[in-house]
């Protein structure tokens, strides 16, 4: 009676093809998932932008000029922000922060960045 089975080489064949998969797999995961948040972050600005016109417009139907605050932005968002915010700082995956304020130019609103190291938000 013959038994067949893997040979010993088989076995670390499979073992080393599976690690070098692994390790080209685990950066592009890990390079993925940061493009995820700035895209995030990104959509999260421009969702703030659009709230801030928004609620200018409102004011203004209401007969109020008064213009708006960095307080105030956060809470114009029905859903608010991710985690990755505190206020109008965001904190990206790298540890770099970009810095928004509500400016206010002319008569209107806007959300601008005073200063930005994130990668890929620098352009905001």
């Amino acid at each position: 009676m013959m038994k067949k089975a893997f040979t010993m080489l088989e076995l670390i064949f499979v073992i080393v093809v599976i690690g070098i998969l692994s390790a080209i797999a685990v950066p592009k995961f890990a390079a993925t998932r940061d493009d995820a948040v700035i895209s995030k972050a990104r959509n999260e600005v421009a969702a703030m932008r659009s709230a801030i016109a928004t609620a200018r417009q409102k004011r203004i139907l209401k007969g109020s000029f008064t213009d708006l605050t960095d307080a105030e932005v956060p809470g114009l968002l029905e859903y608010g922000l991710s985690s990755d915010w505190s206020g109008l700082t965001f904190t990206g995956p790298s540890g770099n922060t970009c810095v928004f304020s509500v400016e206010v130019a002319g008569s209107k609103n806007k959300l601008v960045s005073t200063s930005c190291s994130v990668t890929g938000m620098t352009d905001l």
